[in-house]
């Protein structure tokens, strides 16, 4: 069968040369062989569904082991293995550097981080592959937001990843002479890592990153990487985030589309907020971290801080002592699919995609797009899917219908 190579469907839907697809980070897979056959089983029983008739966009994941010493042989299956299932490569993930799908990842899904030298080899090897993969003139690459914020209080090892991302920049530059693609990586703040917030990204830009003679280069193919979940679980207007953005001249290359928990604690009566409770304890898995961030509303503030941040979602539950209820407004990160409004007695940040993509037209030159509901397998039982491709589909047939009911197009 052939596929059209553009379309109104996936491709223009956000924007003019824009591409809507979906991260294949949700498919485990240590080797090239098992990535085509994830392809094969998943991504292209999406494509039968949400795209029959033209080539979908993905988000290709590609671990370290995936890459390291591959045969030339096994990249050409891969690209072969796209082109019969109607599937094309548009941007990547290098945020997961290994196993993603480990039985516990947690912490690790942030090591190595750009302070050290396997995270520049990493990621530009990544630019390598995804150069020969891509469909056009650009693609993007996804990142980890530095390092875990924990570990770096040390100035030196900001400088240290300030110099690898710089030294990244000038290969990107040299990609792009040599073979006309565009390539750039994309920063991703995350709660709980150095960069957390929009504001913890220009700071991070001005004060460390184009302070060298490769600046300029690093402003061109640096870019940030928003994810709609991440600023919602930090309270952040995905609004101001993006004129913020705009007003520091720093351009976002990528927008991952997603959803947090959220429960507001202070609008429900006892009964409600002990069964929301409940609720948010059946999203404690031991596979990944669920970052938490409580904003009190003021007449709970006392001497405390009006927000409080927990590394994981155990950690929240947990300060709650004494038989006490919870009070506040909670968000959680916690990848839930982008289409549902509410889960029970819980509600989702779904309301927030139409404002973030509002602001990626208005404000931005983003062209790409991709749903990243990673946690599917970790979901509670009744929110799982017996084919996973159906609920994929169903993410990104919704954020078709959203881009034209809000006329986002």
């Amino acid at each position: 069968m052939a596929f059209a190579e553009s379309s109104w469907f996936m491709r223009d839907i956000l924007g003019r040369q824009s591409h809507l697809g979906y991260c294949t980070n949700v498919h485990a897979g240590h080797s090239l062989a098992e990535i085509r056959a994830n392809l094969e089983r998943h991504a292209a029983g999406v494509r039968r569904i949400a795209s029959p008739d033209q080539s979908l966009g993905i988000g290709l994941w590609l671990p370290h082991g995936a890459i390291v010493d591959a045969p030339f042989a096994e990249f050409e299956k891969l690209r072969a293995t796209l082109s019969e299932h109607g599937l094309y490569v548009f941007t990547m993930n290098g945020f997961p550097y290994g196993d993603f799908h480990a039985e516990v990842v947690k912490h690790a899904v942030y090591r190595p981080d750009w302070s050290q030298p396997e995270r520049l080899e990493y990621t530009a090897a990544l630019a390598v592959k995804l150069a020969s993969l891509t469909a056009g003139a650009e693609g993007s690459i996804s990142t980890l937001p530095i390092g875990w914020k924990a570990e770096f209080q040390d100035r030196s090892r900001l400088e240290a990843a300030a110099h690898a991302l710089r030294k990244l920049a000038v290969t990107l530059h040299d990609l792009h002479e040599r073979l006309g693609h565009n390539l750039h990586v994309d920063l991703e703040p995350e709660p709980g890592c150095y960069l957390e917030t929009s504001a913890d990204v220009v700071a991070f830009f001005e004060k460390y990153l184009l302070h060298d003679r490769h600046g300029d280069l690093a402003r061109r193919y640096i870019r940030v990487c928003h994810d709609v979940c991440h600023a919602a679980v930090m309270f952040e207007s995905q609004r101001e985030v993006f004129e913020r953005y705009a007003n520091a001249g720093i351009e976002v290359g990528k927008v991952q589309i997603s959803s947090a928990l959220r429960v507001p604690f202070d609008t429900m009566d006892e009964d409600a907020q002990g069964e929301a409770l409940t609720a948010y304890g059946q999203f404690v898995e031991r596979r990944f971290l669920h970052q938490t961030v409580v904003q009190k509303a003021r007449r709970h503030e006392g001497t405390e801080a009006r927000r409080a941040f927990y590394p994981d979602l155990p950690d929240a539950l947990a300060s709650i002592t004494n038989g006490e209820l919870p009070c506040g407004e909670w968000r959680t990160h916690f990848h839930v699919p982008v289409f549902l409004d509410r889960i029970g007695p819980l509600e989702t940040t779904r309301a927030e995609i139409a404002e973030a993509l509002r602001a990626a037209r208005e404000l931005s030159n983003c062209r790409h797009f991709e749903v990243e509901t990673y946690a599917w397998e970790v979901l509670p039982s009744e929110l799982r899917v017996d084919i996973l491709a159906e609920g994929i589909a169903r993410e990104l047939t919704w954020v078709r219908d959203l881009a034209r009911d809000e006329a986002l197009e």
